[in-house]
């Protein structure tokens, strides 16, 4: 009801549907998007250095320092969260990276020449210390892509499938 209100009243609504390309992309639009009719004309995947150094096998007490070999093992964790949100829902995207005053220059390079050949755009967002200023580019990355023409959405699954037959197209073809 609230999205439906919202886009109502102004050009571009943003709903925030939970974590990554897996489990908030495949609740939104398998669950939301199926039963309220909505069709997304994006996503933006929101990655932080610190989680992608993590999955790249970083100790936990380590994630606020530089550390490009484990930014470079984790990559593909974020590399699967678009693989998901194109190939699987035929969605364009935006990659924001969550930018923290201890992110260094030399890795933020390096996450967006790993995600570059994705044909992806990737903006650093500065929301947490600078508010709504720190946004604008992400914000107009992403009326960029929308205005790129109508993307191929498509649902993961057929509706009329059974329970058991659903579960195991999202457990082989997102997880």
């Amino acid at each position: 009801i609230a999205t439906k209100n919202a886009l109502k009243l102004a050009d571009y609504v943003v709903t925030e549907a939970g974590f990554g390309g897996d489990l908030g992309a495949e609740n939104f639009i398998d669950i939301k998007c199926r039963k309220s009719g909505l069709r997304p004309d994006a996503i933006v995947l929101v990655a932080t250095l610190r989680a992608l150094k993590y999955h790249g096998g970083a100790d936990l007490k380590a994630l606020n320092q530089e550390n490009l070999e484990a930014l470079q093992r984790g990559f593909v964790n974020i590399e699967r969260h678009i693989h998901n949100i194109r190939q699987h829902y035929g969605l364009p995207c935006v990659v924001a990276i969550n930018h923290f005053t201890y992110d260094t220059d030399a890795e933020i390079a390096l996450l967006t020449q790993m995600i570059e050949p994705l044909g992806v755009p990737v903006v650093v967002s500065k929301h947490w210390s600078e508010g709504g200023k720190g946004a604008e580019e992400l914000a107009r990355a992403v009326v960029e892509c929308t205005e790129n023409g109508t993307p191929d959405f498509h649902l993961l699954y057929d509706d009329d499938l059974p329970l058991w037959e659903k579960m195991k197209t999202i457990a082989t073809r997102i997880y």
